[in-house]
């Protein structure tokens, strides 16, 4: 989305430059600037190659290739498919109180939720 507003961004300073530039006609010179709109259209041209217009559409479509979101019911058991380190977990002590704790949870290893009330 970033790429997609600083590409809008920079089309429109670009054009508000060239709209800057143009002398303002008067009474005088009220007639048509032929060669300013011509440059114009050659530089809205160049800016509009279709070479130029493959980045910008790869940018934009690829980020949406790049996710994938995989629904997981409430309550579903699911496998690690790598290590985590330093996972905040509760193990019970030697009374069976829950404690606080630290600990690395393997590869393959399945997580899921306590059925406790």
């Amino acid at each position: 989305m970033r790429t997609i507003l600083r590409f809008l961004v920079s089309l429109f300073e670009a054009f508000l430059r060239a709209l800057l530039r143009a002398p303002r006609q008067t009474a005088e010179n009220a007639s048509p600037q032929q060669e300013l709109r011509a440059r114009l259209q050659k530089k809205i041209r160049e800016s509009w190659r279709p070479r130029a217009l493959w980045p910008t559409l790869l940018l934009v479509m690829l980020p949406a290739c790049a996710t994938r979101t995989v629904y997981v019911p409430d309550g579903t058991p699911v496998r690690l498919r790598e290590t985590v380190r330093n996972a905040k977990v509760w193990v019970l002590d030697a009374q069976g109180q829950p404690v606080p704790g630290e600990m690395d949870l393997p590869e393959g290893w399945y997580c899921l939720p306590d059925e406790r009330e």
